[in-house]
């Protein structure tokens, strides 16, 4: 395999503005600071894995922008391959425009734009084949069918699917194509529950019973719940001075796997 992970996911710059305080309606108020930095859940955990050591590329769409430029610079700079990423000659790339106030409270707008145009045809089948692993965060319904009919080709490669709450919230029927092609899924508790309506331990057990092999769900502070129906941990965090849990998430997917990629048992992955 040429890959240790590939991802498909979203890519988004994030366009972070620091303010006193989030206005409301009809207020006004000043913009301390203004941070851009690339992001997306799936584009996250793949730069974390090339930090990692391991070999990565991408599936998604960005424009000729000066975002779009800016998100293919940085996966080149960490070393995540760009080949997988189709370049739209019209609209704008995906952005994320973030207001943060001094007590880290957020308010996020969310413009996807050509992030939601990728279809199935645009996608390169040969270049997702070349990876061990093909790790799925949420995306909009044209690239979300273009996911289900991609998985449905990959018999050689193994599924990784962080769902995130847009995918909770269309429910088991929705994701039952790629739950059944999931090696592992990365759901946190909060989406395990809107997905299963169950806790965390039960909601498990369903997504193993859809076809998973296996389920780790991010449980926060109280840290996380691995099982393959066969074994299960409960693995509690280490002690850490919290400054922001932003991209915790898929900082976790990444570690997890980067366990899986380098053969360690479930409970080293954690």
């Amino acid at each position: 395999m040429k890959f240790d992970v590939i991802g498909f996911g979203a890519l988004n710059v994030d366009k972070i503005y620091r303010v006193p305080r989030i206005a409301r309606e009809e207020e006004e108020t000043f913009v301390l600071d203004v941070e851009e930095a690339p992001g997306g859940s799936a584009a996250n955990t793949i730069v974390g894995l090339a930090r990692l050591g391991l070999t990565t590329g991408f599936i998604g769409k960005v424009a000729k922008d000066h975002e779009g430029q800016l998100l293919l610079d940085d996966f080149r700079r960490e070393g995540v391959n760009t080949d997988g990423i189709v370049i739209a000659e019209k609209g704008g790339s995906g952005v994320v425009a973030a207001y943060v106030d001094k007590k880290g409270e957020r308010a996020l707008y969310v413009h996807p734009s050509v992030n939601d145009l990728l279809t199935y045809e645009e996608i390169n089948i040969e270049y997702a084949k070349q990876t061990r692993f093909l790790h799925l965060t949420s995306v909009d319904e044209k690239p979300f069918q273009a996911q289900k009919k991609l998985v449905a080709e990959l018999n050689d490669v193994k599924v990784s699917f962080d769902p995130g709450e847009i995918y909770a919230r269309k429910g088991l029927a929705a994701l039952r194509p790629i739950i059944k092609k999931s090696f592992v899924m990365l759901p946190s508790a909060g989406e395990l529950k809107m997905l299963t309506g169950k806790r965390w331990r039960e909601g498990a057990k369903t997504l193993l019973a859809e076809g998973a092999d296996v389920v780790a769900v991010k449980l926060g502070e109280k840290g996380c719940y691995v099982t393959d129906g066969k074994e299960s941990h409960l693995i509690e965090p280490y002690k850490v001075k919290v400054v922001d849990t932003t991209g915790a998430g898929d900082a976790f997917c990444a570690g997890f796997l980067y366990g899986l990629v380098k053969g360690k048992d479930l409970y080293q992955c954690n």
